[in-house]
């Protein structure tokens, strides 16, 4: 089939897992039952191997246009040919419990919309990334996929009321349309001696689609921001809701695996597990437009992860498995050939066991914000977090692997010193406003001891800028986040000089290519790995808010900049207002899609800069 671009994919979900469906009708990518289950479909990974569900036309056209039901994370693909107009409407179910029809279901209506249209279905599984084999039963109403593998048994049942045809361990059918008919396909587990079930009846089959709309437009109305850019801030706040795992509260980087920072690179990562930094910063941008229930959400599973007691051993991990496991091994698909040859293709996540200090500044910092817009902390929760910040105390002067996860040896990252000066900021915040019981004298006298350091040996008398790592000449973009901490004036003048700095472009030194920022230049600085990436959407973000403070109210010349950088980046979505990690050179998407964390920086970026202008 070919692969498609990146940002050529939509997505739908339930809070457990998550589908995405290219502008062809095709999803090629497909966990089930969980974010983090092996796939049944990843043709995006592989197009041979890696399996697909299709829908499209018979005809050859590539005039289709892909759009959301209004206000929901219901997806339509539509196709525009001579002979007609159809479209397929994917979703799944939420809101319902185990026991009700829908649950867990993958849904595909097909329509045709004017005059007539015959329509291909392909469904191709390749259960476990791949690597197990299947039997492929036909029955009445349908056909089951039975699977055996490393984590038990899955049978998946295909239902639907168009009559199927065996291809190899796949199954196909091709079906004409008039105006007004339509077909269902509904993908769900089943017992195989059951059979694949009947088919829904067309009022059932409504009931269920009007009751997905319902639930999403009901949860979108609680958006509290009305300001310019609405569509796109909520758009990006019913992807992260996608991102999230209603059993545990645990929010999930991305809901990928593999896909290069690069094109034949080897830069390609398993997201699909819940990184505290990652997760905190997505709170919070859900915290800023109303949405507290899963900032609380995520609290209470952040809380259940506390070890009762900290030792040196027991520090807080970086990332877990959405079900708190922690134990990530990272393992490399060596079958599948990688989106477009780029390979490896990793599941799990080495990273696990690295040691990156800022965790602690971006938990409490969440935590501070919940307990001030959201609901009061507990004190069995502040007892734990307590914790955690005497640790930061005593261990703020080690070296750490940073914020971009490097490979290629620890360091003083300032980014790190950074957010241990958060954490510790944080918890004396909390600690006075709500009277907790804490070492306040210890705690002020570190917290000034981190900021003295950070103004010693993260500044760079030489380059007049903030610099990456204590002794080293490459700027970082991560240093943009100082005024948003309030660790800085946006307007002191060291910030002011590393604006500048960062704003030049790579040829200059810096790390800024029409609008779009680089989170380091990988010619300066090695980071462990081979290839070159993109820029990162969250950086550019994050350069949006920094002009947008430095100008507020004094530079209308940064407040102008701002907003023409943050446009342009809107322009640089895809065709449904998702972001990847990156941005290539040519504009594409790269990295795995979509990401959170691009998403919640452009929500905390557009409540800034509307305010400001």
């Amino acid at each position: 089939m070919g692969y498609q671009p990146i940002e050529d994919y939509g997505i739908i979900g339930n809070m457990h897992t998550t589908a995405l469906v290219g502008k062809n009708g095709s999803i090629d990518w497909f966990c089930y039952p969980r974010h983090d289950s092996p796939s049944v479909f990843a043709g995006i990974l592989d197009e041979k191997k890696g399996g697909y569900f299709s829908i499209s036309p018979t005809l050859c056209n590539d005039n289709h246009k892909q759009f959301y039901w209004p206000e929901t994370n219901v997806l339509v693909t539509r196709f525009l040919a001579d002979c007609g107009v159809g479209e397929v409407i994917d979703f799944m179910p939420v809101g319902l419990s185990p026991n009700e029809k829908g649950y867990h279901w993958l849904v595909r209506k097909v329509n045709c919309i004017r005059s007539s249209m015959t329509f291909r279905m392909e469904c191709q599984p390749a259960f476990n990334y791949a690597r197990d084999k299947h039997e492929t039963q036909l029955t009445e109403g349908g056909v089951v996929f039975k699977s055996t593998n490393k984590s038990g048994d899955l049978n998946l049942g295909l239902v639907s009321d168009i009559p199927l045809k065996q291809d190899d361990n796949g199954v196909f059918a091709e079906f004409s349309l008039n105006e007004g008919e339509s077909a269902v396909f509904i993908l769900r587990e089943v017992e195989c001696e059951k059979g694949c079930g009947l088919p829904l009846n067309p009022e059932e089959t409504t009931q269920i689609f009007e009751h997905t709309i319902d639930y999403w437009r009901q949860w979108i109305s609680k958006c509290t921001y009305k300001g310019r850019w609405r569509e796109m801030v909520e758009r990006s706040a019913l992807m992260l809701k996608l991102l999230t795992y209603e059993p545990t509260g645990a929010i999930i980087a991305a809901p990928t695996c593999g896909l290069p920072e690069g094109i034949g690179g080897e830069r390609n990562w398993d997201y699909r597990y819940s990184w505290i930094r990652d997760s905190a910063f997505t709170l919070y941008g859900l915290m800023r437009i109303g949405f507290t229930e899963e900032a609380g959400n995520f609290i209470d599973w952040i809380i259940d992860l506390c070890p009762s007691h900290l030792e040196n051993d027991s520090q807080l991990q970086i990332v877990y498995g959405i079900d708190g496991r922690k134990d990530l091994k990272e393992e490399i698909l060596e079958h599948l050939e990688g989106y477009k040859g780029s390979s490896p293709v990793r599941i799990g996540n080495g990273a696990y066991d690295q040691t990156q200090l800022d965790i602690y500044g971006e938990l409490m910092d969440a935590v501070y914000l919940f307990n001030k817009y959201g609901t009061p902390i507990s004190y069995d929760t502040w007892v734990n977090l307590h914790k955690y910040v005497e640790w930061v105390c005593d261990n703020w002067t080690i070296k750490d692997s940073g914020i971009w996860e490097t490979r290629d040896g620890k360091q003083d990252f300032v980014y790190s010193k950074l957010m241990c000066w958060v954490a510790i900021d944080r918890g004396l915040r909390l600690a006075e406003k709500r009277s907790f019981p804490a070492n306040r004298e210890k705690w002020l006298k570190v917290r000034d001891e981190i900021y003295l350091d950070i103004m010693e040996n993260g500044w760079s008398e030489d380059q007049q800028t903030f610099i990456q790592y204590y002794g080293s000449t490459t700027l970082d973009a991560s240093n943009l986040i100082m005024p948003l901490v309030f660790f800085m004036s946006p307007n002191d003048p060291r910030m002011l000089k590393t604006l500048d700095a960062i704003m030049k472009s790579p040829q200059e030194g810096g790390l800024l290519s029409n609008s779009l920022v680089y989170r380091y230049n990988t010619k300066d600085y090695s980071d462990g790995l081979e290839g070159e990436e993109g820029s990162f959407n969250l950086c550019t973000f994050w350069l949006v808010e920094a002009l947008t403070r430095a100008g507020r109210g004094r530079d209308s010349k940064k407040l102008d900049k701002a907003r023409l950088i943050f446009e342009e980046m809107l322009s640089y979505a895809n065709h449904l207002g998702l972001y990847a990690e990156e941005t290539g050179n040519s504009g594409q998407a790269l990295g795995n899609f979509p990401q959170a964390f691009t998403h919640l920086a452009l929500i905390s970026a557009a409540c800034n800069l509307d305010r400001s202008i």
